[in-house]
């Protein structure tokens, strides 16, 4: 088999794209390189479609080989187990751009699998992943409206750069991955540090520009070895079935639609597809109930989609850029650090806060490069009820880890840095009602909740959804509207879901969803805008609920930074961490230690932590000549007793200073265990530090008689 290479340049680096050598079998193989990352990517289609399947099963498998940074996976197995974070979201934004670009009714399997090879470190492979998904497509017999072209924009120093590596990355204040074809946009997901709309804009133009020469090469390797597409009966509605449809529910399906809760409206939709269902049985006896369910949806999907062109008429009385009410409470469960309820409509989260010390920071193996750790985390959890049905419960599916990523990034943007709020934050946001957005309603129920919690954001973060509704003569489109915060059956039955984050000053976080094969920039463009006026209304509802960051809560742990010489932290940790333990065992706190001497110290109780203020203290400090120490005795001899002073520092208290009478024995005044004061007399030459109780007594009773107006006794210098 003929081995076929294209290249193009992208950004600073060339993308070298190469089929023919790989996975012969595979319908399309293709390896995709920048630098020396390299991932192969596979297109294989079923050529039967599965008996009773009622939808396109499409699927993206994307998996990172310890083997391809030089490691052993972790683990007691030593190989790579069930997929992480990064590789469900490359899944996701490999899947989301990809499904719309096959023909209406093909139902035949598809799998895309990619995996990474062989991974430099800089050069991150899930835009790689994603070219590769597209040129293996193009170059196979599947049907396929490709090519598309991904890249991901960063800014640095105010200059926008197309693929930039993970250093770059670390000083860029925007993560776009943007996918789009010749002409339009399909796909776009991300992050910003509160980016201004305008330089957004700029941004998303920047992208399209980016990507002409990959869609381009894809479209030479396709002409050198793409093979014939395959031609395929499609599952279609059937005329007779709709016009069955048409006739027994066409004058009804509009008032069964607009209902004004979501419950009216599926129990009035409900009955009229029960109404077509038996008629079209009666009449067509081999009808499938795939069959049926497709003419009833075609029925549903015209009547919406007139009645928003031509009356500008939504579900649920809404004018097209109403936001639905808006309500949102705090402090809401009573032992949590934060917790917060926000709801939009009939769509309700509950989101909690909680703080831990910054050490638990999730850690992740990263094999393609990029941060080891984060300590920001919220996890979006979408139990069944909250659309009032029975379903599985258990982990999360890769729709709720995408959530709660997007609401994630649209927060990190203005969590507090270590140095100045040393916790690792997670925020769990429990959906307790479903219609339509409720990936933007955790946005706001998790900003609140850490409000609430006395997390110091920079800013409040709010989110919103904004949908379109098209009509096509042809391929050409002849007319759209932008409405804002859509409901669940907009987000069916239109053709766009567009979420954007954001603070008053800027844009945090954003995801674009289409089933469309792209829409010109110019309609990304209304609905930024749109959303931006949108998130001021959700901002303002937000702060009427909170609108400062609250003191700590008294159930969060408590937290003292400390600074000490670098070169005593050996000391601190002592012999197999003898020492740190035994300050975390005696005082219940917390301690993490950072190379610069900085010392973190976590406890819930405000005497744990400041006894364990005092032992570190003690261990790091320099003893000085009359100062008053506290600290046990470690042992004793017929000439005095031995006080810790800290770590390993110990200092003698001579029996003649142990009490201000005359002592026969050391063990008639303090035992090894017991706790006394002492005042430091001196250190001699060699480092020898001595010890009087009596001195410290003396202080003690003193400043008691001054206090109390009595005459101090005059010393006895004699």
């Amino acid at each position: 088999m003929a081995i076929h290479k294209v290249t193009t340049p992208c950004g600073s680096g060339i993308i070298e794209i190469e089929t023919g050598k790989l996975a012969h079998l595979a319908d399309g193989a293709v390896t995709v390189r920048l630098g020396d990352t390299i991932v192969i990517v596979t297109a294989v289609s079923a050529t039967k479609i599965k008996e009773g399947l009622d939808f396109f099963p499409l699927s993206v498998e994307y998996k990172e080989k310890a083997s391809a940074a030089g490691k052993f996976p972790g683990g007691y197995f030593k190989r790579e187990g069930r997929p992480t974070e990064k590789e469900i979201l490359t899944c996701r934004m490999t899947d989301r751009p990809l499904r719309p670009l096959f023909p209406k009714g093909y139902l035949y399997e598809t799998q895309i699998v990619a995996l990474l090879l062989s991974a430099d470190g800089q050069n991150d492979s899930d835009i790689l992943a994603i070219n590769g998904a597209s040129a293996a497509l193009c170059v196979s017999d599947i049907p396929f409206a490709g090519p598309i072209g991904a890249v991901r924009v960063g800014r640095v120093n105010g200059q926008f750069i197309a693929n930039p590596t993970h250093s770059q990355r670390e000083d860029s204040d925007l993560d776009l991955v943007y996918v789009g074809n010749k002409t339009d946009v399909i796909m776009i997901e991300g992050a910003a540090l509160e980016m201004p709309e305008s330089d957004f804009i700029a941004a998303l133009r920047f992208a399209q520009d980016s990507i002409q020469g990959l869609v381009k090469a894809q479209e030479e390797l396709a002409a050198l070895a793409g093979k014939e597409k395959r031609v395929v009966p499609l599952m279609l509605v059937k005329d007779e079935l709709l016009e069955v449809a048409y006739e027994i529910a066409g004058d009804r399906i509009e008032g069964a639609i607009y209902q004004p809760s979501k419950v009216a409206r599926n129990k009035a939709v409900g009955a009229l597809k029960d109404e077509v269902e038996a008629a079209i049985k009666a009449r067509f006896p081999e009808a499938t109930g795939f069959e049926i369910s497709q003419a009833f949806d075609y029925l549903q999907k015209k009547a919406f989609r007139i009645s928003i062109l031509d009356k500008m008429s939504r579900c649920d009385g809404r004018a097209i850029d109403q936001i639905r009410n808006l309500s949102g409470e705090v402090s809401v469960l009573p032992r949590t650090h934060g917790s917060a309820l926000f709801a939009r409509g009939e769509t309700q989260a509950l989101s909690i806060a909680t703080l831990a010390p910054a050490d638990e920071a999730q850690e992740m193996d990263t094999y393609a490069g990029g941060p080891d750790s984060k300590r920001f985390i919220l996890h979006y959890n979408f139990p069944p009820f909250s659309v009032g049905e029975c379903g599985r419960f258990g982990g999360q599916n890769r729709r709720e880890i995408g959530h709660g990523a997007l609401a994630e990034r649209s927060i990190d943007a203005v969590i507090p840095p270590k140095s100045k709020f040393p916790y690792a934050i997670r925020v769990s946001s429990e959906v307790m009602a479903s219609n339509g957005s409720t990936s933007m309603a955790s946005v706001c129920s998790g900003v609140m909740a850490l409000l609430d919690a006395g997390v110091p954001l920079i800013r409040p973060v709010a989110g919103i959804s904004v949908g379109l509704v098209t009509e096509f003569e042809g391929e050409s489109m002849k007319r759209y509207l932008t409405m804002m915060d859509i409901l669940g059956s907009e987000d069916h039955f239109g053709d766009m879901d567009f979420k954007l984050c954001g603070t008053s000053e800027g844009v945090t976080g954003y995801q674009l969803d289409l089933k469309l094969p792209g829409i010109p920039l110019s309609i990304l463009e209304e609905a930024i805008a749109k959303a931006k006026n949108g998130r001021t209304e959700v901002l303002s509802a937000m702060a009427s609920a909170i609108s400062e960051v609250q003191p700590l809560s008294p159930h969060a742990p408590r937290i003292e930074i400390m600074k000490i010489n670098p070169d005593k932290i050996g000391e601190l940790i002592g012999p197999g961490g003898k020492n740190i333990k035994g300050i975390q065992a005696e005082s219940g706190a917390e301690i993490s230690i950072e190379d610069d001497g900085t010392i973190y110290v976590y406890a819930t109780r405000k005497e744990g932590l400041e006894r364990a203020i005092e032992m570190i203290g003690g261990v790091s400090q320099e003893i000085e000549p009359g100062k008053i120490y506290t600290g046990k005795i470690v042992s004793t001899t017929n000439f005095g007793a031995f006080m810790n002073l800290g770590g390993k520092k110990d200092g003698l208290i001579h029996v003649s200073e142990l009490a201000d009478f005359r002592v026969n024995r050391v063990e008639d005044v303090v035992k090894v265990g017991d706790i006394v004061t002492a005042k430091c007399l001196g250190i001699d030459e060699k480092g020898r530090v001595k010890m009087s109780r009596k001195a410290a007594m003396k202080e003690k009773d003193d400043a008691a008689k001054a206090e109390s107006g009595a005459p101090a006794e005059a010393e006895d210098l004699g």
